[in-house]
């Protein structure tokens, strides 16, 4: 227990960590729908893949967690070269001013975007 100077009122542990919780729970609802993930897989113009993070919002209306095959299987459930190629341009378009950090390829990431599946490149 320790007393907290400005109101003089005696603090115990498990109040601040329900506070420390609470303070948790509100930063990863600011990121949830402040940020987005997209998971580039490995193929010929990025042959190690990638991840990016981004700032969500205005015009990107994309879901938290995504990828072009991820994309593709929600929108009309096939996977295609053609397809894949298209969303990711369309996507680098919409996000590259708003790009927070690249970071390697996760292919768990990649898989929960597709719901496990995996496509050949």
């Amino acid at each position: 227990m320790t007393e907290n100077k400005a109101t003089g009122r005696i603090v115990t542990r498990n109040q601040r960590s329900v506070g420390a919780l609470v303070l948790f729970i509100i930063l990863c609802t600011i990121i949830y729908f402040n940020v987005g993930i997209f998971v580039i897989q490995p193929i010929g113009a990025s042959p190690d893949g990638q991840t990016i993070v981004f700032w969500r919002g205005g015009e990107i209306n994309m879901p938290f967690l995504s990828s072009a095959d991820g994309l593709l299987l929600a929108d009309n459930k096939q996977v295609s070269l053609l397809g894949r190629g298209i969303v990711l341009a369309a996507v680098g378009n919409a996000i590259e001013d708003k790009i927070i950090t690249r970071l390697p390829y996760f292919k768990w990431l990649y898989l929960q975007t597709t719901g496990g599946r995996e496509f050949v490149q």
